[in-house]
């Protein structure tokens, strides 16, 4: 199968990239490189099932494929707070012209979506029925509402030209490829811990996350992609859940680092708890992330090493 990877060259995108090059698909691997890399892909350059196409989804296309996955958007608070407007032309004008061109083709779309759709829930965990709690004046709505109209335009193309969709709702993940300067929690502590710099918690650190491993992030992503007549949206993630504090504490005593925790003021609309509910996911896809989260962290432990040389 020939499949078009939107964003291909991300954090997740190139992870999926692995696994479908594994299974023998022939990869477009559509990226702007704005936050994707050209490292995370240079494994697959003499792959013959493989090729790079340098464009920005936010402009049109045309570009023959069996199946489009798309991934092409800034997930990173710093990086979409950067230049919100092209943030949410990412979002929209980029839905509209993967819709386009999969209406085009009569191909279906794999979405990914975001648990930043629930906004700061009042609903704990969050189950796809939940409607969220978005502040669409937020210095975060860039995101949070770009993402929640994607879902409406696929929801519309559905419904009015019946071309194939699937959306997934992408919960905090994390694992190999991550940038170090991306801003997550995950590789912000990792990385300050490793250089032994200060640990930058922000509020008082009670929040809680849930965090998921990429190898099970992209198991989930393919068992979507394989379903029969489901659309979702479904959540994708682990319930496993930490405050931000245990989760730092934990980071600590996994590198031996000698670093202090510090405490800095909360960014506005952070939401204060985000967890799946993954009871939709387990009964119509058979969804169940198998890896804990000291085997995953050390895993993105030893990536962050050979990456920073430390």
């Amino acid at each position: 199968m020939k499949i078009l990877i939107t964003g291909g060259a991300g954090f997740i995108g190139s992870n999926l990239c692995e696994r479908l090059l594994g299974e023998g698909n022939e990869i477009l691997c559509m990226d702007n490189f704005f936050t994707g890399s050209k490292e995370n892909i240079a494994e697959f350059k003499d792959n013959s099932n493989f090729e790079t196409i340098r464009h920005d989804i936010s402009e049109s296309f045309n570009i023959e494929a069996d199946f489009i996955i798309n991934l092409a958007c800034p997930a990173s608070v710093p990086f979409y707070q950067k230049d919100p407007l092209k943030t949410m032309k990412d979002n929209v004008f980029g839905i509209f012209n993967v819709m386009e061109n999969a209406r085009r083709l009569r191909i279906s779309v794999l979405h990914t979506s975001t648990s930043e759709v629930y906004g700061s829930p009042s609903v704990h965990p969050q189950p796809e029925t939940y409607n969220g709690n978005v502040n669409p004046a937020s210095i975060r709505s860039c995101y949070d509402e770009g993402k929640r109209a994607a879902e409406t335009i696929m929801f519309d193309y559905y419904r009015t030209y019946g071309t194939d969709i699937k959306i997934a709702r992408v919960f905090n993940t994390y694992g190999p490829k991550m940038l170090e300067n991306d801003g997550r929690v995950v590789s912000n502590f990792i990385v300050q811990a490793l250089k032994g710099t200060d640990l930058t918690v922000y509020g008082d650190g009670k929040q809680n996350r849930s965090f998921c491993y990429i190898s099970d992030l992209v198991d989930g992503i393919m068992l979507l992609k394989n379903s029969k007549k489901f659309t979702g949206p479904v959540n994708l993630g682990n319930t496993y859940e930490f405050t931000i504090i245990e989760f730092a504490k934990l980071v600590l005593s996994l590198t031996n680092s000698k670093s202090k925790i510090v405490f800095k003021d909360l960014p506005k609309d952070d939401p204060v708890q985000r967890r799946p509910d993954l009871t939709l996911a387990k009964e119509k896809l058979g969804y169940n992330p198998k890896i804990d989260i000291e085997t995953g962290l050390k895993l993105t432990i030893e990536y962050f090493k050979k990456k920073l040389r430390v």
